[in-house]
């Protein structure tokens, strides 16, 4: 049974870093996507001025990023079917349109 809108964006936790959920929001209605959960919000030592979404390591059926802004974290895992070249571009596409609002 095929998806009309997209994947589905879980919501376990009340607080996101500034700005992402319309990023993951984006993202769940890319081709090949079916789960978005953010997961464990905590502080960087380093400055991002701007927010970022970067792949960190395999998950099965999927991938794990994580999400910088400020000095801020947050873990965030995607169930795709897209290998991580095709999934890189999804991210940079709906990081490109959420900077065009």
């Amino acid at each position: 049974m095929g998806k009309p809108n997209g994947g589905r964006l879980v919501w376990n936790h009340s607080t996101h870093i500034p700005g992402l959920i319309r990023v993951l929001e984006r993202l769940k209605n890319y081709d090949g996507i079916q789960t978005i959960t953010p997961a464990v919000i905590g502080r960087a030592k380093s400055h991002r001025p701007q927010l970022q979404l970067k792949v960190s390591v395999p998950i099965r059926g999927g991938f794990k990023l994580i999400a910088r802004q400020g000095k801020t974290f947050q873990e965030v895992f995607v169930l795709t079917s897209l290998n991580q070249g095709e999934f890189e571009k999804a991210i940079a596409i709906a990081l490109k349109s959420n900077k065009s609002h």
